[in-house]
């Protein structure tokens, strides 16, 4: 997997700067070009010389040429390499460093770089345990994760410090096995292709203040464009209301209510190879909308009666003009599933859908994680263990591929 990829390994300052060594070490032995790239706090902690001799390349961490005289070509490294790359990780990653990448800042070459990336990034945290359980450390590494960024959790055990808990740099070998991971789900198989994704819930209002809404959380939609991404295609994510981070090298799309939905998505429609229904879209959606708030009355009435339509169904409606196009679908079944999956899958012409059980262990509402039976056209069905979102993600683009081949 890793032969002829390349490689940026950034190293920031840390204690833990002095593994980076056995990491271009087993890069270069596994026959990946490796570009290591320094700040200047981790020149505190190994030299660069060390490293350019094991990646066999200049190691970078200067902005800006050191004098005039220098190659024009100096001033445009970072993006020359932004497209040069297969993968990037970060190891060890600081707090500073992290909190960096999270909101953008881009001050030195390897800040700079990360901003331009069009590959996947990995990020190893590593400092001491209280350093990384530190609430702000915690929300940027979860503004990492929203942003597609893949985040490998640290070690547990003796710090420098002497003090004890998660913030060890795991083993190189971890390290390693990660990346050949992260760039066996995002070889190019899709580059070229227009893929839609909806993720999240819907919310119909009552009133200007309430609405109808669901539990849905967009994780396994921004999953979803997030592989699609990385995998080369170009992605547009139409979602409902969430607080997620844009998954980098997506377009998207925000809308409220379920005839938002239908409007954007028909609008991608024409030009779409995929179309992957993710979110969770209401069913059902006030017939009145009160133009003001409705108020509680002391010693009123203390019943409220909505009446509510249907709302149309988006995917049964493009499954009737697909042509030529990819129809994913999701069942969210909690008895009869898999009877109730493959009927709707049936009836909106679909050529795969994906099975879940919200009562599920690993497959609740919010999760990271999910358990899902794939069920296609052909009539294949693939129960999968419990697996993070994106390799759930993965798992289906690996059934979308076989349909488009």
């Amino acid at each position: 997997m890793l032969k002829e990829k390349h490689i940026i390994l950034g190293v920031t300052g840390g204690i833990a700067a002095y593994k980076s060594a056995w990491v271009v070490r087993e890069f270069v032995k596994a026959g990946a070009e490796v570009q290591v790239v320094m700040t200047r706090s981790a020149t505190e902690f190994i030299t660069p010389l060390t490293l350019s001799t094991l990646s066999r390349r200049e190691t970078i961490i200067e902005m800006f040429p050191s004098s005039p005289d220098q190659p024009t070509d100096q001033w445009t490294k970072h993006i020359d390499l932004a497209l040069w790359a297969d993968v990037m990780l970060v190891a060890p990653a600081t707090a500073n460093v992290i909190a960096k990448i999270a909101h953008g800042l881009a001050d030195d070459f390897l800040s700079t770089l990360v901003l331009a990336l069009r590959c996947p990034l990995v990020v190893s945290p590593a400092m001491d345990v209280d350093m990384y359980q530190n609430e702000m450390t915690q929300e940027n590494i979860a503004v990492l994760r929203q942003a597609g960024v893949f985040v490998l959790d640290p070690d547990a055990g003796e710090l420098a410090s002497g003090l004890s808990g998660p913030g060890r740099l795991p083993e190189v070998d971890r390290l390693v096995a990660s990346v050949e991971k992260i760039l066996d789900g995002a070889h190019k198989d899709l580059k070229g292709k227009r893929v839609v994704v909806t993720a999240g819930p819907t919310q119909e209002p009552i009133d200007p203040v309430r609405y109808i809404g669901n539990r849905s959380s967009g994780k396994m939609g921004f999953a979803l464009a997030n592989a699609a991404a990385l995998r080369g295609a170009d992605v547009t994510l139409i979602s409902g209301p969430v607080s997620f981070r844009t998954p980098r090298n997506t377009r998207r799309i925000d809308v409220r209510t379920a005839a938002e939905m239908q409007n954007a998505v028909e609008r991608e429609f024409t030009n779409t190879d995929v179309l992957i229904m993710a979110a969770a879209v209401a069913d059902f959606a006030p017939i009145d909308i009160a133009a003001q708030k409705i108020k509680r009355e002391k010693g009123g009435n203390q019943h409220l009666t909505l009446q509510l339509r249907k709302n149309p169904d988006i995917l049964q409606s493009l499954g009737q003009k697909k042509k030529h196009r990819i129809l994913v679908g999701f069942a969210l079944e909690t008895v009869n599933g898999l009877e109730n999956a493959k009927l709707k899958l049936s009836a909106k012409n679909l050529d795969l859908i994906v099975l879940n059980d919200p009562t599920t262990d690993g497959a609740g509402f919010g999760s990271d994680t999910n358990v899902a039976t794939i069920i296609t056209a052909r009539n294949e069905i693939r129960q999968l263990p419990k697996m993070s979102k994106f390799d759930v993600a993965n798992e289906i683009l690996n059934h979308v591929v076989s349909f488009l081949k």
